[in-house]
């Protein structure tokens, strides 16, 4: 839609842009409060002191507003994909029984190629995360998706 257009928003269409970037309204209401954006840079460090700032209730509304059950991953395919996606989705069960929200992982910059992969590593990895860890980790994997998510919805369309 592209930056000026996102700062020239009427307030519940910007909340509601902002809201599919980050599942906590307070997020949202905060960064939309400080526009108009200058650039990129400022709407992205606006949203990077907002992601700190959520409290702990906060974080458990963005958590569970990600997907609740993981999609197959594009690229993903060849032998032995099967068995990876029966992998990821029992491991993603693990994961929600023992941490209690959805498991987030940020792909920005890996090819399709290497997604399955990264979130194969990635949940096997911080399913040994002691709970106030894992949170920590979530709450900056969530943060790096609603940059990454401004970052597209901002983006000029040719």
């Amino acid at each position: 839609m592209g930056l000026h257009r996102f700062n020239t928003l009427a307030p519940d269409d910007a909340l509601a842009a902002l809201y599919s970037c980050c599942g906590s309204r307070r997020w949202a209401e905060r960064v939309a409060a400080h526009r108009p954006y200058p650039d990129l840079d400022a709407l992205l460090a606006a949203s990077d002191e907002a992601c700190y700032d959520l409290t702990a209730a906060e974080l458990d509304e963005a958590l569970a507003e990600e997907s609740l059950s993981p999609q197959p991953l594009v690229g993903a395919r060849g032998p032995g994909t099967l068995a990876a996606h029966t992998a990821l989705r029992a491991a993603h069960a693990e994961y929600e029984r023992r941490f209690r929200h959805v498991f987030v992982i940020c792909l920005d910059g890996y090819r399709d190629d290497e997604l399955l992969d990264q979130v194969l590593s990635g949940i096997r990895t911080r399913l040994g995360n002691e709970t106030d860890e894992e949170r920590s980790v979530a709450a900056d994997e969530l943060r790096r998706l609603a940059r990454g998510r401004l970052a597209r919805l901002t983006a000029s369309t040719p």
